[in-house]
């Protein structure tokens, strides 16, 4: 587009001024970039009842998500609307960390069966915090070694460490909702669902500890202050959670609020109270993500039972819709802003040994769990070899890993937070439609679909 030059030459007219913008165009575009949003979302959602019904296993409701956005944004980017769709339809982190991620992880908590996930909680807990520790360093020491050896671009060790630590944090909703459809044994999906909830905070402290450590010019010799201000900031946040939800137990128990006359008030407060304990978090320096899914284990646990049944019917209903809205509309505007955003092609070694190391990390921090766990298991309660290797291939990359991968950019030297960004947007869409994709004939492949309520849970 051509630009008016606006200099004031000496001596001579003054120069014109701009067409001023008709009335309402603005409002207009906004208008056309909302409808545009819906649209996508209600193709979604039909798409993805059209899929369940047909059981095509190969392509998930997440991956038609993600073509949809990667398609609509391929269509904006050669149309000669590119500059004003990428206005209506950015995804910018703190939208994705502020209002779509806190619905998704407080049903995630909400809607645990209590019996599976706290059967195997020593087994989760030992997965998500061991677990992708072992993987966040694995794949950062073996890309900082990879760049060492000119294998592939090089990063300083600790933008390593924060590349390690964002792509640890797994995204399994698609090979989940297989899992439930094929109907699965309920200790895999236990396991799978409780370290997927539980990863996305851990991975999200490690890396805002990294980041803290890179900043500050740490050296090696601070690792165990950097193994402190971990758990301080994980259970920090975990007692945060654990204390509004027990708060909002003692109100909804004392205050009489389950009256005819009062439904609209229960509700509201009990819709309220998941955003307060994110909110806290976040203002207190903790990780918001980890104190709402607690909130969430605690409110279902002991605040729900003290709720009208309007009110009960209401909250499963509301937080189950407000989930499944975010959820869709997270891959849309993920794979729509993959296609608009400017990626980094020029490292592709970058890409595929990323890609390999990441498998190997998976792989050491899967097993080596799994190991630790079958020490103290008794016999008839060890995670089989076919669920070890269900739990290695679930490991997807999704929106999390993604948002962290933006936020790098801003936060580390031009050049090594885009070659992150393109790299991590790689490995998401290879995984949610490669691996999402194949999840049902690796679930056959390993005999381990059709068994949904067979086996005991373990203890640990």
């Amino acid at each position: 587009m051509l630009e008016l030059n606006t200099t004031r030459q000496p001596g001579g007219p003054p120069p014109p001024l701009p067409a001023p913008t008709p009335p309402g165009t603005e409002q207009q575009a906004e208008g056309a970039g909302i409808l545009l949003q819906i649209s996508m979302l209600v193709l979604a959602f039909v798409l993805g009842h059209v899929l369940r019904r047909h059981k095509i296993y190969y392509l998930p409701e997440a991956s038609a998500s993600l073509l949809i956005g990667l398609i609509v944004g391929g269509l904006a980017n050669i149309s000669n609307k590119e500059t004003s769709i990428r206005g209506w339809f950015n995804f910018h982190e703190e939208f994705f960390f502020l209002f779509l991620l806190p619905p998704i992880i407080f049903q995630s908590g909400f809607s645990l069966a209590p019996k599976p996930f706290f059967s195997n909680f020593g087994a989760i807990i030992t997965f998500a915090l061991l677990g992708t520790l072992i993987a966040s360093i694995v794949t950062g020491v073996l890309v900082y070694l990879g760049g060492l050896t000119y294998l592939m671009y090089r990063l300083p060790l600790g933008e390593s460490l924060m590349f390690g630590a964002l792509i640890s944090a797994t995204d399994p909703v698609t090979v989940l909702s297989i899992f439930q459809e094929l109907g699965t044994d309920m200790n895999l999906y236990a396991l799978v669902f409780g370290e997927s909830v539980l990863n996305d905070a851990v991975a999200i402290s490690l890396y805002r500890t990294m980041a803290s450590v890179r900043s500050n010019d740490s050296s090696g010799q601070n690792l165990l202050l950097v193994i402190l201000s971990f758990l301080e900031t994980f259970v920090g946040s975990l007692s945060s959670g654990v204390g509004v939800g027990f708060i909002s137990a003692l109100l909804f128990k004392y205050a009489g609020l389950n009256v005819e006359n009062l439904h609209n008030l229960e509700s509201c407060l009990f819709v309220l109270f998941p955003y307060f304990s994110y909110m806290l978090a976040e203002g207190l320096g903790l990780s918001g993500i980890v104190s709402i899914l607690f909130t969430g284990i605690v409110m279902k646990r002991y605040t729900f039972s003290n709720l009208s049944e309007k009110s009960q019917h209401f909250a499963s209903a509301f937080f189950h819709l407000l989930s499944s809205l975010a959820e869709a509309f997270v891959f849309i505007y993920m794979g729509f802003d993959i296609a608009m955003e400017q990626q980094s092609w020029s490292h592709i070694g970058f890409i595929f040994f990323s890609i390999l190391f990441i498998g190997v990390a998976r792989a050491t921090n899967v097993f080596s769990c799994a190991y630790l766990v079958n020490l103290v298991r008794p016999a008839n309660r060890q995670i089989p070899m076919q669920h070890q290797k269900a739990l290695w291939y679930s490991g997807l990359r999704g929106a999390m890993a993604f948002a962290l991968a933006l936020q790098a950019v801003h936060d580390l030297p031009d050049g090594h937070g885009q070659t992150i960004f393109t790299a991590t947007t790689a490995i998401v869409v290879l995984t949610v439609l490669l691996i999402g994709g194949s999840t049902g004939t690796m679930l056959e492949a390993l005999k381990v679909v059709g068994d949904g309520h067979n086996g005991r849970l373990g203890d640990v």
